[in-house]
């Protein structure tokens, strides 16, 4: 291993918390000396009370075909459930089981799919990780407790792999993970209605949710999608306990307050149009929508306030022609940077309603060139130096040393921050953002003088079919937004491609807006 490899996983490692490392090699070296079954019997009593209030995607097409992350696969004879063609999300995704709780299955094909599962228990490979017991746990009561079906043998099975979970929680992960194992256990609290399953619940939920929402309501992953998706499991869990006895402390008091912030926070930074920010890992076609889970949430009687933008380290600033939303943030939580891009600065624009300048999404979780690419500096709205990232991000899903805030600064309509993330290049970045009525003024500058290439990266939305550029004017005509900049040295227009969903990209324009120390861009609307 060279030195600069050992150099980036020291930078890596450095950052996770004791618990994270323990855990690590408590689980590899138990796994290795113990092989635990799990063979146990429970008769279950007493109903759920249980309504879907939002359906998911209609993954199962009926006849064995499956759609997941835009890639569809019809099965010939039985289902391989550790089908691995596609990449282990595809894999995951199967092995969720969220097709059970969509709006066109009939209970007679949900149970099918439940019995191939359980016959083929013991080949099961990845269904057996902590991640997917715990959706695939959640969607099976919620579709068994909906259809009222009651069968032994689902719930031996169901049981057993609670067990599993309680045995496997995702501690040398934390983050979302474990956030995910505890709402799991929760459902299977109030099914099996387990003590032991609810204590352990009540524990990581009440542990979970005060670190990881934030003062203004954001999951500290700072990924819209990933705050919509554990948004929705926060609803569920209220659901729950409003319509069934079982607990009787004060837990359901404190779900709905997390819910009141994280519910603030989405509607603060959702486009009028209902769109989220595609920033760190987001796309379109996984989460629930802002409308539907707003919705729910009235109907579940939950009431909130917008957010007041901050810890979160997002800003936005609207008006009736344009909506600005401004990452002047850290990464992401310094142990658990796994959805975080390196994109310090970067922004979007939409101008009535419509978006023009985006980040360009995600597209796979394949640990490859295209995930490295997506995560980089160059393919978001900010500033990058001698062709390094500000972070490094690594392995699709690590961050070696990365950029921090070192300075910020606000008042009405305007924010400036600098960060960190070229120190090793001996210079730090500052950017503000003025946000007038009709145009917004960007500035960037370097704390002196380098030689090394500086590049503004700026991306437009698909729909943008004709960008014009003459002399350090760049023209949207049919959006009637004018960019002009000060001091480029060189504007080249080349392509990108934008991620409309997991396997799904669409060629759009991008600039590559070269300059030497500072450089102004004001963009006008009229």
């Amino acid at each position: 291993m060279d030195r600069n490899r050992i150099i980036l996983l020291i930078n890596t490692i450095k950052h996770l918390k004791l618990k994270q490392l323990f855990y690590q090699l408590f689980y590899r070296i138990r796994n290795k000396i113990f092989k635990k079954s799990y063979n146990y019997d429970f008769d279950r009593e007493g109903d759920l009370i249980w309504q879907n209030k939002i359906f998911n995607d209609n993954s199962y097409k009926c006849d064995l075909r499956f759609s997941f992350l835009n890639i569809d696969h019809i099965f010939e004879d039985y289902v391989d459930w550790n089908y691995s063609n596609y990449g282990k999300l595809w894999t995951y995704n199967l092995n969720y089981f969220d097709f059970l709780n969509q709006n066109n299955i009939s209970s007679k094909e949900g149970l099918q799919l439940i019995y191939s599962y359980i016959e083929n228990t013991t080949c099961i490979i990845d269904g057996k990780e902590p991640y997917p017991i715990s959706l695939r746990g959640i969607n099976w009561i919620k579709f068994l407790s909906q259809n009222k079906i009651e069968d032994i043998e689902i719930n031996n099975h169901l049981f057993n792999n609670y067990k599993r979970l309680l045995d496997n929680l995702e501690y040398h992960i934390l983050g979302n993970h474990l956030l995910e194992n505890g709402f799991s256990l929760y459902f299977g609290a109030f099914y099996f209605k387990e003590d032991k399953f609810y204590r352990q619940a009540r524990k990581i939920l009440i542990n979970e949710l005060d670190e990881q929402i934030l003062s203004d309501g954001a999951h500290f992953e700072l990924s819209p999608m990933y705050h919509k998706i554990l948004l929705y499991r926060l609803l569920d869990c209220i659901q729950l306990t409003q319509n069934n006895e079982f607990s009787k402390d004060d837990l359901l008091r404190f779900l709905i307050s997390k819910a009141e912030l994280m519910l603030g926070w989405l509607d603060t930074i959702s486009y009028s149009n209902g769109d989220i920010p595609l920033v760190n890992d987001s796309t379109n076609g996984i989460a629930p929508s802002s409308k539907d889970l707003f919705y729910y949430a009235e109907g579940l009687g939950i009431k909130w306030m917008k957010s007041e933008l901050n810890s979160s380290g997002y800003r936005k600033f609207v008006n009736s022609d344009y909506e600005l939303f401004i990452d002047v943030g850290e990464i992401g939580p310094s142990y658990q940077p796994g959805h975080a891009h390196s994109d310090t600065f970067s922004f979007e624009l939409y101008v009535r309603n419509q978006p023009v300048i985006v980040d360009t999404g995600i597209s796979t979780y394949e640990k490859n060139e295209l995930r490295q690419k997506q995560r980089s500096t160059s393919s978001h709205n900010t500033v990058e130096l001698g062709s390094k990232n500000q972070s490094e991000v690594w392995g699709g899903f690590r961050v070696g040393d990365r950029a921090n805030i070192v300075s910020i600064k606000e008042k009405e309509c305007y924010v400036e921050a600098s960060h960190d993330g070229y120190k090793k290049l001996g210079l730090i970045h500052t950017r503000s953002f003025e946000a007038l009525s009709r145009s917004i003024i960007i500035k960037d500058y370097f704390s002196k003088y380098s030689s090394l290439k500086k590049v503004f990266h700026l991306h437009f939305h698909p729909d943008i079919s004709f960008v014009e550029v003459i002399d350090n004017e760049i023209k949207l005509i049919e959006w009637k937004v004018v960019i002009k900049l000060r001091n480029a040295l060189n504007i080249t227009k080349t392509n990108y491609k934008y991620a409309l969903g997991f396997n799904l990209v669409k060629e759009a324009w991008k600039l590559e807006i070269e300059f030497d120390r500072e450089l102004m861009t004001i963009i006008e609307i009229s």
